[in-house]
């Protein structure tokens, strides 16, 4: 007998509470699992808080097969996306769902459905919510917990998926930089080189952030930002509020001396950031900051020994000079003075080729593959 699958759309907060929890079901026996913060899920997909709402629609859905929650999608039309890159391609996310083709495949047509109502001619994802968020499904690496601001699901995922006909879109990596690499003398010695190389021929000064000097900070950082990524697959620009937004978030997680401007006469031409791996915490407050959450928070941030090089961008004009390895050698610098043995840099598109390069050269371990898919609708 087939199974009853029933879709049901999220328009109460009773069901965006079911949304957010159901993860835990999928995830409750998975040791590498990293449970988000309730908190954060909840303010990212509510409407009247993010401003990335003020350009794009949503549609939640649940799946109840046989009357039990069995899974959960979202469906995104970017706007600010389809003006930039002149097209009509809206986007999945915030996909979980139970082994089961007919379950997945009921959330994807529920997804196709509303972005064909909304006028979009492909359907792109996982992405949630949108490529400055988090972003592609691990197909490669799954024998480690990722680092924040990663995702991470089962591997049977990939089937569901391929099932319904996506094909890939882009791959995304990321790369482990262990011990044995930030403590190798000779790879620091040839950074240091380098650097002294790249200070004197363009007249590039470095330094980190300023932290008592934030808002100037924050609008030298959205420069660069919206410059140096411009031409990069997929990217959107941020809006100044949508900016601002997730500067709220990530600042409290910041470390300043992480944080690295690259800067000629007084402009910025560069930036890069890493940032601790609160993963290592989060994974121990089972997704609630309070009551107890912000305790174990504040009690277990100082043993985090891992960062991820999250954001490293150049302006066009100022790339293939060498920054890159500045940036690199301040980082582990940094990470030796305060302990750090591990490192990720992710993600990084797979036709990147300069960071590719810069992995590569640092004898970085391709450890984990990302993957965001299209099907024509």
């Amino acid at each position: 007998m087939k199974a009853n699958v029933e879709i049901k759309r999220v328009l109460t907060e009773d069901d965006k509470y079911r949304f957010i929890k159901f993860p835990w079901r999928i995830y409750k026996n998975d040791k590498n699992w990293v449970p988000p913060l309730i908190f954060d899920v909840r303010r990212n997909l509510t409407k009247t808080i993010n401003p990335f709402f003020k350009h794009a629609d949503i549609a939640l859905f649940l799946a109840y097969k046989n009357g039990e929650l069995s899974g959960r999608i979202a469906a995104i039309v970017n706007e600010n996306h389809n003006k930039f890159h002149n097209d009509k391609v809206g986007f999945f996310g915030y996909f979980e769902c139970i082994d089961d083709y007919d379950v997945s495949d009921k959330l994807f047509e529920a997804a196709v459905d509303f972005l064909k109502s909304k006028g979009m001619e492909v359907i792109r994802g996982p992405v949630n919510l949108s490529t400055n968020d988090e972003v592609g499904l691990l197909i490669e690496g799954f024998d480690s917990p990722p680092v924040i601001l990663m995702t991470y699901n089962p591997p049977y995922y990939i089937e569901l998926i391929h099932n319904f006909g996506f094909t890939k879109a882009k791959d995304l990596y990321a790369y482990h930089v262990g011990e044995s690499i930030l403590s190798n003398t000779e790879v620091l010695n040839k950074l240091k080189r380098v650097s002294e190389i790249v200070r004197k021929r363009d007249n590039i000064s470095f330094r980190i952030l300023r932290i008592k000097e934030i808002k100037k900070e924050l609008s030298l950082i959205k420069e660069v930002y919206n410059n140096a990524w411009k031409y990069n697959w997929g990217f959107v620009p941020m809006t100044d509020e949508e900016f601002d937004f997730v500067a709220h978030i990530l600042r409290p997680l910041a470390d300043p001396d992480l944080v690295y401007f690259a800067e000629v006469d007084g402009k910025p031409v560069g930036f890069s950031m890493a940032l601790p791996d609160y993963n290592q915490v989060f994974k121990k407050m089972n997704g609630r900051l309070f009551p107890f959450g912000i305790f174990k928070m504040l009690i277990n941030r100082k043993k985090i020994n891992g960062i991820r090089l999250i954001t490293m961008g150049i302006i066009h004009e100022y790339q293939k000079k060498g920054i890159e390895a500045v940036f690199i050698k301040d980082t582990i610098e940094t990470c030796h003075k305060k302990g750090i043995s591990n490192a990720e840099i992710s993600w990084v598109l797979e036709d990147n080729i300069p960071m590719v390069q810069t992995a590569v050269n640092l004898d970085a371990e391709l450890y984990k593959i990302y993957r965001i898919y299209d099907k024509y609708i």
